[in-house]
């Protein structure tokens, strides 16, 4: 698309080295990697991501979600996910602008839309669609108030409703209005979500988290695996892992201490589920990624 060179065009004016930059517009950032990545584990928060040039690839649970210039992703709830840059040059960076998705705000372009919403969703908390032309322009002006920033406080939310409205116009199976709709089954389950991502460290009740959201047990394990692609438990293990992973690279932790700080009570039950899922153990790991960076 011409438009997508435009938008490029219009990155590479901002971010001229490589990583994640905040914007002055509240929610937006740019993202820019001049090489392939290394696989990057992460949390996605609910938001949009359209890439004007390059590609990646996304894992979620066992799934995995390709996007480029062609399409864009959308993401419902928060997800630990596996992400990693596969098409990307010096020449022509990957580029990419990640607008993060109030829902509150979604909820609002839904009321004022005359669209009637699906009964049945897949519930997946992750989506490809294809791009369209209307949503890409919404993009490229959004991404041109960074010219005039006196202009970002009285347009920048009137384009960000635009850019929802324009996402909702093509969430052919409802999974974006599902999340957003007060008192839904994936409403629900994104506060139960939630509630993991802020309290991974303690023993995982599934009663309680049932309770919660006022479902019975095996209703919120059958729509949680289908929001997230994995169960509470699954779940809670990426988090906690992930943390750890963290712990280890920024607080110079040893394995033992960053283990029982995001939840495990034993080192080697956590050495071993850390090794399963990054491929080598936290101190081989740690050396990895430094000799990498």
């Amino acid at each position: 698309m011409r438009r997508d060179k435009e938008l490029a065009e219009l990155m590479e004016r901002f971010v001229i080295n490589d990583g994640t930059h905040e914007t002055a517009i509240p929610g937006l950032h740019l993202v820019r990697a001049s090489q392939v990545s290394e696989p990057i584990y992460s949390v996605y928060e609910p938001s949009l991501c359209v890439v004007a040039q390059g590609s990646k690839v996304v894992i979620l649970g066992e799934e995995s979600y390709k996007y480029d210039s062609a399409n864009y992703l959308t993401a419902s709830v928060h997800l630990p996910i596996t992400g990693q840059v596969i098409k990307a040059t010096s020449e022509k960076p990957y580029l990419c602008v990640n607008l993060q998705l109030d829902m509150n705000q979604v909820f609002e372009v839904i009321q004022s839309m005359n669209q009637e919403i699906p009964k049945h969703s897949s519930g997946r908390g992750l989506v490809i669609n294809p791009k369209s032309e209307s949503l890409l322009e919404a993009v490229i002006r959004l991404i041109k108030l960074l010219e005039t920033p006196q202009d970002i406080p009285v347009l920048a939310a009137s384009i960000h409703h635009e850019i929802i409205y324009r996402v909702l116009q093509n969430d052919q199976n409802g999974t974006l209005k599902h999340f957003a709709l007060v008192g839904s089954q994936y409403q629900r389950i994104a506060k139960v979500v939630e509630l993991l991502n802020h309290e991974y460290r303690k023993p995982l009740k599934v009663e309680e988290l049932a309770k919660e959201a006022r479902m019975s047990s095996s209703s919120l394990y059958h729509y949680f695996k289908e929001a997230t692609g994995m169960s509470p438990i699954q779940y809670q293990k990426q988090i906690r892992l992930q943390e750890a992973r963290r712990l280890l690279l920024t607080e110079n932790l040893e394995a033992a201490e960053a283990a029982f700080q995001v939840g495990y009570e034993s080192p080697s039950h956590f050495s071993r589920e850390y090794r399963r899922k990054f491929g080598l153990s936290p101190k081989r790991d740690l050396k990895r990624i430094l000799e990498f960076f």
